[in-house]
């Protein structure tokens, strides 16, 4: 009988022991993947702000935020987590300021309307970056989204001036004609008082 209980503690000091070394290889390869993940690139690589027309680029001068704003969303993609939680934490700094200081010739609805969205993606994408397991397809996804929201606004930034000196040159085009037709009917009124003259 003792020597079925000594087999027996054997037994179970041999089981806790390979229990113990699967945890420590489980929690080593754990580390690994986690350090991975640090080392991991996420965003691409190739991803390209659109240019600001040089009237459009006249108009962003004067909104101070504007700059740094830009700067942060060029440098975003293709960098790892721990890059991406102080380029996040900057961005929602700078996308708060601009909503808050839309400059007159720069704000409209639509204008508005992308920058809440361009804000409301970095701040899940902040927050994605900063959970302990972060999930890098989850990373991926709200960079990606993060993206297209940024490229929206300058797109649409781009839009309004278009739009803008479309309805200048339409108004110039009106005038003319208008002055046009007053030159007609002030030739046409002295040609009538000549007329009634003679």
């Amino acid at each position: 009988m003792k020597r079925y209980f000594g087999y027996t503690g054997l037994f179970l000091l041999l089981g806790l022991l390979l229990i113990c070394c699967n945890n420590i290889t489980g929690e080593e390869d754990l580390q690994e993947i986690e350090a991975m993940d640090l080392n991991a690139r996420y965003g691409d690589r190739d991803f390209n702000v659109p240019v600001l027309s040089p009237r459009a680029q006249e108009a962003v001068a004067k909104w101070s935020p504007f700059e740094d704003f830009e700067i942060e969303v060029r440098g975003l993609n293709h960098n790892t987590i721990p890059d991406l939680r102080n380029k996040t934490e900057r961005l929602q700094v700078h996308t708060d300021s601009l909503a808050k200081k839309i400059p007159n010739d720069l704000f409209s609805n639509p204008i508005y309307s992308r920058l809440i969205v361009v804000s409301s993606r970095v701040h899940l994408l902040h927050q994605a970056v900063r959970k302990d397991r972060a999930d890098s397809l989850q990373i991926q996804n709200y960079l990606t989204e993060f993206n297209n929201a940024a490229k929206n606004l300058f797109l649409q930034i781009n839009e309004k001036f278009q739009k803008d000196e479309i309805d200048e040159q339409r108004k110039d085009d009106e005038q003319k004609e208008l002055e046009k037709q007053k030159r007609f009917i002030d030739s046409v009124y002295r040609a009538e008082l000549r007329d009634k003259n003679n």
